[in-house]
This record gives C-alpha cells, sequence and structure tokens, in this order.
C-alpha cells in the first residue's frame, strides 16, 4: 500500500511509459506491412518477367506486375540480351508521418522463350 509522498507515482510511470508502447506498437505493425509490401514486390517482378518471357506485349506484361505490385509503385520492363528483366520499386512510407520513406523493390529475370533450346541431346 502506497502511502503520503509515493500517492500517484504508478499513474505518473504509466504517463511516461504508455505513449513508449504506443510508438513501439506501431513500428512493429509498420514493419510487418513493409515485408507484405516487399513480397507483393517480388510476386509483381516474378509475374511479369514471366509474362515477357513468353512473348507477350509489354503493355499486357506491365499491367499484371502492376496489378500485383503495391498502389504507388514503379515498374520497369526490360528486354535485352534473351533477358526479360522487370525491377518492381516501391517506397514504404510511416502512415501519417510522410516524408521519403523506406525503398523496397525487386527485380526479376527471366530467359525469353527464343532462347530457350528444347531437346538439345540431353
Amino acid at each position: 500500500m502506497l502511502i503520503g509522498r509515493e500517492r500517484g507515482t504508478v499513474t505518473a510511470e504509466t504517463a511516461v511509459v504508455l505513449p513508449a508502447l504506443v510508438v513501439v506498437l506501431v513500428l512493429c505493425l509498420w514493419s510487418v506491412t513493409v515485408v507484405g509490401q516487399q513480397l507483393r514486390c517480388i510476386d509483381a517482378a516474378r509475374t511479369g518477367a514471366r509474362a515477357l518471357a513468353r512473348g507477350e506485349a509489354s503493355a499486357a506484361a506491365g499491367a499484371a506486375a502492376q496489378q500485383a505490385a503495391p498502389d504507388g509503385a514503379i515498374v520497369t520492363l526490360r528486354v535485352s540480351a534473351g533477358l526479360a528483366v522487370v525491377e518492381v520499386r516501391y517506397s514504404a512510407t510511416l502512415p501519417g508521418v510522410g516524408g521519403p520513406g523506406i525503398q523496397i523493390g525487386s527485380r526479376a529475370a527471366v530467359a525469353t522463350e527464343e532462347d530457350v533450346v528444347v531437346g538439345d541431346g540431353w
């Protein structure tokens, strides 16, 4: 039992610690969201690269990658030297804070079907 001067110290300590706990909780939840967005970037790059490698039009492959990517992601497509390369970049910002955020993304490269040799004696 608290007596005299110690009365109210638990309330004061809680008032100091509670905002710090809220900040830590928000950062933890945001980091889980960023990991999910990173996985979406990986899936989007793979989807776009496979579509390009199959010979689909750049617009169709880009649309497929953009649909799989997080909203606001930048998707770039390139076919050169027998490789279909798709890069997805995304800036994950802390909600309500703004600012530059963390740059995440993925790049996938797949050999185009014209360059794949099938049945060469193996």
